[in-house]
């Protein structure tokens, strides 16, 4: 258990409770983020739960796959920080990950 911190589109934060080896999409899914799309379910197929990651988390994730930079390309609001919530898995080492849901493609 931990604390995951999601910013929406309106830039409001809320701190919703992160539940070790779900992905961060599942628990914003779960938490009512409705605007976070995640139309593939989790699948890394369609960059729907794009979101950035607080820079001071980058080196806590695991690297980025192939499958996903590549859907990430896809995205005209792609930022050094951007990431798929759904490759994402939250673990006690991620407690208070920041989290922002990115621009709708």
């Amino acid at each position: 258990m931990g604390t995951l911190l999601i910013v929406d589109r309106d830039g409001k934060e809320t701190a919703v409770e992160g539940i070790a080896g779900r992905s961060v999409m599942e628990i914003m899914r779960d938490n009512g983020f409705d605007e976070l799309l995640a139309l593939c379910g989790g699948s890394c197929s369609c960059a729907t739960c794009h979101v950035y990651v607080h820079p001071d988390f980058a080196d806590r994730l695991p690297p980025i796959s192939s499958d996903e930079d590549d859907l990430l390309d896809s995205s005209d609001n792609r930022k050094e920080s951007s990431r798929l919530s759904c490759q994402l898995r939250f673990e006690a080492t991620l407690d208070g990950l920041k989290v922002e849901i990115a621009p709708e493609d």
